[in-house]
């Protein structure tokens, strides 16, 4: 420091030098090598995304397959085979209206009394089922969706059907089949096997599949808003109905398509009880066909490539149908979601 009114100086240290035998500051220090890291970045996502794209792309192969090997009978019947109710091998005559109209009708029954019963599944197991009895219950709906499709057949054919065509189908046509309009419905003969029954025994089986999501979806309900909701004295249905339902309706749309997922494509469940007819009626009682079962039971005996080519047009059918309800389940889904998002 310098005096008698000299400038006042400060001598700041200088970074040493290398050369000078110091050592270098962290901000002159060149920066880590990110070789190795940045390769194994770009391989992982390279890798997911040709996964991503092999979905794609077996989606795509599918639908090429089945459009070229079904294209000699739409070639041949044009449009008309999807609304022609016409099925007969020895003429070479093929309309496929009775088993789509099987598929959506067995769908729509199973769909009917499978969402009412897995609601109330869920909501016992969530909101009023005993502690120790929990755990069983939520297993034993579980393992009902790991049962074979042919042992619910099976069980259908043996069990059930005789069961239903001895006694609750001539009850039903005895009552309500005698009213004016709806009656209709309930019409046919009392042999367990028809329309109703395949709708029945699909709807058994998407029930493991729908409760089970719905279960899932409803335990992540924050217990604090059901909490305040019994606080402020509402009962179990207005928390259910009010907070737990529109908390959770994306995952239980996600589950009801779920559940129409399986009951379109199903195959030996309905194959055993639906009657396997090509005929369409009114009455649920009487047999009728589905897509799945027609493929099932012909597929093998196709010799005429024009009867192959029809049976693979009804799976093209079936996989334009799957795809259809996909799509509207997303959209439906991206509506709710927009819709939270405007009132947030």
């Amino acid at each position: 420091m310098a005096s008698d009114g000299a400038t006042l100086t400060m001598d700041l240290p200088v970074a040493a030098t290398p050369a000078q035998g110091g050592r270098v500051r962290r901000d002159d220090a060149p920066p880590p090598s990110r070789g190795h890291g940045q390769l194994g970045d770009l391989i992982f996502e390279n890798l997911t995304r040709l996964f991503a794209m092999l979905v794609l792309g077996m989606l795509a192969a599918i639908l090429i397959a089945l459009g070229i090997a079904a294209w000699p009978a739409l070639r041949e019947f044009g449009p008309g085979f999807f609304f022609t109710n016409v099925w007969n091998p020895v003429k070479s005559q093929f309309g496929g209206l009775a088993p789509i109209y099987g598929t959506l009708v067995t769908s729509a029954i199973a769909l009917l009394i499978g969402v009412p019963v897995s609601f109330g599944i869920a909501i016992f197991l969530t909101e009023m089922c005993p502690v120790a009895l929990k755990r069983p219950l939520g297993t034993a709906v579980e393992l009902l969706a790991a049962v074979p499709s042919i042992i619910y057949g099976m069980w259908g054919l043996f069990v059930f059907a005789p069961w239903f065509g001895d006694h609750v189908q001539p009850l039903l046509t005895s009552t309500i089949g005698r009213l004016p309009v709806i009656g209709a419905i309930f019409q046919g003969p009392p042999s367990g096997i028809g329309l109703a029954t395949a709708g029945i025994i699909l709807s058994v089986m998407v029930i493991p599949f729908i409760a089970s999501v719905m279960r899932d979806v409803f335990e992540v309900v924050p217990t604090v808003l059901k909490e305040s909701a019994y606080g402020l004295g509402a009962t179990t249905w207005e928390v259910v109905w009010n907070v737990v339902l529109p908390y959770t309706k994306v995952g239980v749309i996600g589950g009801i398509m779920l559940g129409l997922g399986r009951a379109l494509g199903e195959t030996m469940a309905v194959t055993f009880v639906i009657g396997n007819a090509y005929k369409i009626s009114a009455a649920l009682f009487e047999p009728g066909n589905s897509i799945a079962s027609a493929l099932a039971n012909e597929f093998n005996e196709a010799a005429d490539p024009v009867h192959r080519a029809s049976l693979i047009s009804l799976g093209l059918v079936l996989f334009v149908l799957t795809t259809i309800v996909l799509a509207l389940s997303r959209m439906l889904i991206a509506r709710l979601a927009r819709g939270e998002g405007a009132r947030t």
